[in-house]
């Protein structure tokens, strides 16, 4: 099995993959490769554990078991492993209101969680892009912020909010760390970290909703979307590759749902 993954390892770094996925390719396949332990590693034994983990799972979390156990059979046991991707569920998720994002910022007192909160949001930043920003990316001058090899390897710019320049510029002077946002312990804040300086903000502004990182970036999205920002601006400030992952806030935006006049009103 340890001689299986490495190769694999290998085949995804050669090829300039992610930590990130590598990480997920490797977890994955582990957890294959020890089901099919007294099964034998096959096509066949490859349906049978997803099909278990379909029936546990949702399809989301199942998609990316489909993607990694295909690329390992076809890439390190040159065999075809014919199983569909799993079709998703059509999840809209419940974005925040302005009056609630104004909450969430107003009720954090810590300087350095209320940047992170407005950045998020502001930039309609990935939480690994938040945790990965250094201070040599933040060009003032431009009133830039220059992404560097975000998701799929890529790099881009996003525009500093005119609301937040002067607090980020001070912020900026008082830190003498290479990270924008580093640790008490040194190097940066993980993931998982700021993930709960979100989640307690949300509990203390007494929103009802699930607040998470990414949930910053739907509503940042959603909201230039009302305002009028056309989708392959959206596109482009978001960093997505494809015009059909963007789409995604036509759907979540109610505004123009809200601006429908029911035929029974003009009864």
């Amino acid at each position: 099995m340890e001689g299986l993954l490495k190769k694999l390892e290998e085949n995804l770094r050669l090829r300039n993959y992610s930590e990130e996925t590598i990480k997920s390719y490797l977890n994955q396949v582990k957890k294959y490769l020890e089901f099919s332990e007294n099964k034998g590693i096959n096509p066949k034994s490859a349906k049978e554990y997803l099909l278990r983990k379909l029936s546990k799972n949702n399809s989301a979390s199942v998609s990316h078991n489909v993607f990694a156990l295909k690329y390992f059979f076809k890439k390190i046991l040159h065999q075809r492993l014919d199983i569909p991707n799993p079709r998703r569920n059509k999840i809209i998720p419940e974005i925040l209101t302005i009056e609630e994002i104004k909450k969430l910022i107003d009720s954090i007192s810590n300087i350095k969680h209320k940047l992170i909160i407005k950045l998020l949001y502001g930039c309609g930043l990935r939480v690994s892009e938040i945790v990965n920003l250094k201070k040599e990316n933040i060009n003032f001058e431009e009133e830039l912020i220059h992404i560097k090899l975000a998701k799929g390897k890529k790099d881009r710019f996003v525009k500093i909010p005119k609301s937040v320049t002067e607090e980020l510029k001070h912020y900026c002077e008082l830190n003498n760390q290479k990270y924008l946002f580093p640790s008490n312990r040194g190097g940066r804040l993980t993931k998982k970290t700021i993930g709960k300086i979100v989640k307690n903000a949300g509990k203390k502004a007494k929103i009802k909703k699930r607040v998470y990182p990414h949930l910053l970036r739907h509503s940042f999205a959603t909201h230039l979307l009302e305002q009028g920002t056309d989708l392959r601006i959206i596109q482009k400030i978001l960093g997505h590759s494809s015009i059909k992952t963007t789409q995604i806030y036509t759907q979540i935006s109610q505004a123009s749902i809200k601006n429908i006049k029911s035929p029974l009103d003009s009864l």
